[in-house]
């Protein structure tokens, strides 16, 4: 899905205007940004989490590596 399709669906979904749910879309994504960019995880509850590191990572919740929620990594709240 594309970010311009998952905007209009959000904004159908919860009743705002297809900028308005861009601009929350647009918000979400630069604050994953800059907390990758910080060296901290940010995660998506229901989704997964974006891990930092040399080359930034993407794992679904289902799909985390052994050990990553004891080290605290992928909590999204650190």
């Amino acid at each position: 899905m594309k970010k311009d399709q998952l905007a209009k669906r959000l904004a159908i979904e919860s009743g705002i205007s297809a900028a308005a749910a861009a601009d929350q879309l647009d918000g979400i994504l630069v604050g994953i940004l800059r907390r990758v960019r910080q060296g901290r995880s940010a995660s998506l509850p229901g989704l997964g989490t974006f891990l930092p590191g040399p080359q930034p990572e993407f794992y679904f919740e289902q799909c985390l590596p052994v050990g990553a929620r004891r080290s605290g990594r992928g909590k999204g709240s650190q």
